[in-house]
């Protein structure tokens, strides 16, 4: 093995990691990330950022944002999680995904200062330190932070963002984060902090409480995003791709506004976006209506995301979607009704902690 791939043994196979362990690679308090963050000297400090949780719809949100930013002329950290294919892709700077040598330089330092640290830390834990510490030397604006898993002990909630966002609430990790919607969302509010702005993607009934309940303690401003726009199609390619009219209220504020990535489910995660921008601008960040819209239409090409009714070939159709949980594939099932074919063909992965039948009862069955 050559010494990156060393490095990701390290990283993969002797530290836990919760796709394959599950459960028992969940650490279910921020004290890692914590003493990591200090030693490292709490780099993530240095530059602004942004808190994206949700159950589903946080990593198109997190690539959407950053890819206006980028538009904008903002250096843009990214940090997302799980991987696709390269482990890389969690930590990117303007859509570039980390270097192979800058990982291994990393991870060989913190083996050598933790024989005297003898710090324990997760996967997930230690690809978190990296990337915070990683975006610090590369002097990034901004960084675009998706949690990996709930929020409140979340190794990525030591952060004091510009604005938290929250899609949506589903029933998800159900035995680490709770049984109940109410219960994950209270999970998921725990990024909230005070005085800063949150932003729920979609108003749920049975949990919009919890969100204003928490927004208020903490004196955070809070808004309903998909309660102020109302997204509507304008038409829909081969591939997925749509262009949307954006309304509020009654008046088109963005009409023939393209999304680069594919699905029908963007368009539930669109108002966030949007909302982020009003929000961002408020707070005097320079992102100009050609940003948001260069950005919207050209974020797989600037930010490098993959898996999201991704069409990966043709002549039989194969498509590739992340969706990895009831609600997730309902939303690949529904995009699927809209789409003729013959035979279908389902390749399926779900992580330790899932009861696959409910997910399998859900494909269609012809």
């Amino acid at each position: 093995m050559n010494s990156y791939d060393k490095t990701l043994d390290f990283l993969i196979n002797k530290l836990p990691v919760f796709q394959r362990n599950g459960p028992a690679a969940y650490k279910n308090t921020l004290g890692n990330a914590l003493v990591l963050d200090r030693k490292y000297g709490s780099p993530h400090q240095n530059y602004k950022t942004i808190h994206i949780a949700g159950t589903n719809g946080k990593g198109s949100v997190s690539h959407m944002v950053a890819a206006i930013l980028q538009k904008a002329g903002y250096k843009t950290g990214l940090y997302t999680s799980p991987h696709l294919k390269d482990f890389r892709e969690r930590i990117r700077v303007d859509g570039k995904m980390i270097l192979k040598e800058e990982v291994v330089r990393w991870v060989n330092d913190f083996q050598e200062k933790n024989i005297e640290w003898k710090l324990e830390p997760s996967f997930f834990e230690l690809t978190v330190a990296l990337a915070f510490d990683y975006f610090s030397q590369q002097n990034v604006d901004i960084a675009v932070i998706e949690v990996g898993l709930g929020g409140r002990l979340d190794s990525t909630n030591i952060i004091h963002p510009e604005i938290s966002i929250i899609t949506n609430i589903g029933l998800d990790h159900t035995s680490l984060l709770g049984s109940t919607p109410e219960e994950i969302a209270v999970e998921k509010a725990g990024i909230i902090k005070s005085g800063v702005p949150v932003i729920i993607g979609q108003k749920q009934k049975e949990v919009a409480g919890v969100f204003e309940r928490v927004a208020q303690q903490k004196g955070a401003s809070l808004c309903f995003a998909g309660q102020e726009f109302t997204v509507g199609y304008s038409m829909r390619g081969l591939d997925g791709k749509q262009i949307v009219n954006v309304r509020v209220k009654d008046k088109v504020i963005f009409p023939d506004l393209k999304l680069g990535l594919a699905g029908m489910y963007q368009l539930k995660n669109l108002p966030a976006v949007l909302k982020t921008v009003e929000v961002l601008k408020k707070k005097g960040w320079e992102i100009s209506r050609e940003n948001l819209y260069e950005g919207l239409a050209q974020t797989s090409e600037l930010t490098g995301i993959m898996g999201r009714w991704q069409v990966i070939g043709y002549n039989p159709a194969i498509i590739c979607d992340t969706g990895h949980n009831e609600d997730g594939i309902r939303e690949v099932v529904a995009q699927i009704n809209h789409i003729a074919y013959k035979k279908l063909h389902f390749v399926l992965g779900v992580v330790a902690d899932k009861d696959p039948s409910n997910i399998l009862a859900l494909l269609p069955k012809d």
